[in-house]
């Protein structure tokens, strides 16, 4: 069976590997800023042709960062996250 070249709706929703819970691909799409998260092309690849839907959509910058960007890991987030509400409270 093939895959679609479009991302499923919001009638197909997987879980996110870092949150934990389940989410559309439009999240996913927009995760990081406005930008895709980091684990987008693994996560939906056996939903659709995503590799080849975000090159159409992303410019030529958007789509190096993304292929260029490991990510952190989710403990380093975390403690980011947590870095910066003290910084807020103070």
């Amino acid at each position: 069976m093939s895959r679609p070249v479009n991302p499923p709706g919001k009638d197909v929703h997987i879980r996110c590997p870092r949150l934990g819970h389940e989410i559309y691909f439009n999240y996913c799409r927009r995760e990081n800023m406005g930008r895709p998260c980091f684990k987008v092309l693994d996560c939906w690849y056996p939903y659709f042709k995503v590799e080849e839907f975000l090159r159409q959509e992303l410019t030529p910058e958007e789509w190096a960062a993304l292929i260029e960007n490991p990510g952190k890991p989710k403990m380093v987030s975390l403690v980011e996250l947590i870095e910066q509400a003290r910084q807020k409270k103070e």
